[in-house]
């Protein structure tokens, strides 16, 4: 049983406030715990300080989970969201990990690193990556991505990087590895640059997507989470991924900001399953 949760502060922020946390409730119980990988799919946080923010998720039961989204430090947090792909114990087919790269522990962590699965695939996997900790400098344009690459049957290269004068100080990353030949499975990485050009920010981006050869036997549930961002810095931090117009054959994908804020580039990754 895979199934799709969301944890959106505004159910329970009436204020702007570090830590953040509610208990989720399973559609359906499971066995025993099941494991939660997770990622932020909105995020909206004031320009006057760092952009940090964390997701954790913690007492898990066969019921429920408990998630918490913080920031820290003067960080002013007015709203985000996570979703988590819930994986029942017994379902081996996926695996999945963490990692985080700290600049500020170690100066020189690695802008990639290499992932081992803990048990092999029999041909190379899809990966998917997205983001669960962002801490970024004010002071600079917010560029960050991840992604997967060099996969084969017992791993992957994690990357984790900035460009141009951004001042990373801290990016923690989730991914989810599944069977490349899974027909009842459908996994896609997209970005505004299919649709928009860097040079002429704009506020929203959509574009319809099919499932191809994925069958499904009724709408799919949808994780989606971020895995890259350009953003201005002079305003705040206002990204929003989600999808809409779903069915059996396709949905339609969005990467939204709102208000003065600045995207010349987002990218996110979906996973649709029922």
């Amino acid at each position: 049983m895979s199934t799709i949760s969301e944890f959106n502060t505004v159910s329970v922020l009436d204020k702007p406030q570090h830590d953040t946390f509610i208990q989720v409730s399973f559609q359906r119980p499971f066995i025993a715990s099941p494991r939660l990988p997770h990622g932020i799919k909105q995020l909206d946080i004031s320009s006057d300080a760092n952009i940090r923010i964390k997701s954790t998720i913690n007492d898990i039961t066969e019921t429920s989970a408990v998630c918490h989204i913080d920031s820290w430090h003067d960080s002013t947090l007015y709203s985000c969201a996570v979703n988590s792909l819930n994986l029942a114990p017994a379902n081996l087919e996926f695996q999945n990990g963490e990692h985080t790269r700290d600049l500020l522990a170690n100066p020189r962590d690695p802008a990639s690193t290499r992932i081992n699965f803990e048990r092999p695939f029999i041909t190379p996997p899809k990966v998917v990556v997205f983001f669960r900790l962002i801490d970024l400098d004010k002071g600079r344009d917010w560029r960050l991505r991840t992604s997967a690459t060099g996969i084969d049957e017992k791993g992957f290269t994690l990357n984790i990087e900035t460009w141009s004068d951004t001042i990373l100080y801290a990016a923690g990353v989730g991914w989810i590895a599944y069977p490349e030949d899974r027909t009842h499975i459908f996994s896609i990485s997209v970005n505004t640059g299919e649709i928009g050009l860097r040079d002429e920010p704009q506020t929203q981006h959509s574009k319809d997507i099919s499932f191809g050869d994925v069958e499904f036997w009724k709408n799919p549930s949808v994780f989606v989470a971020l895995n890259m961002f350009d953003l201005g810095c002079g305003h705040d931090f206002r990204l929003e991924a989600f999808v809409d117009q779903v069915t059996q054959q396709g949905l339609t994908w969005h990467l939204d900001s709102r208000s003065d804020t600045v995207l010349y580039s987002a990218g996110a990754s979906i996973i649709a399953v029922n």
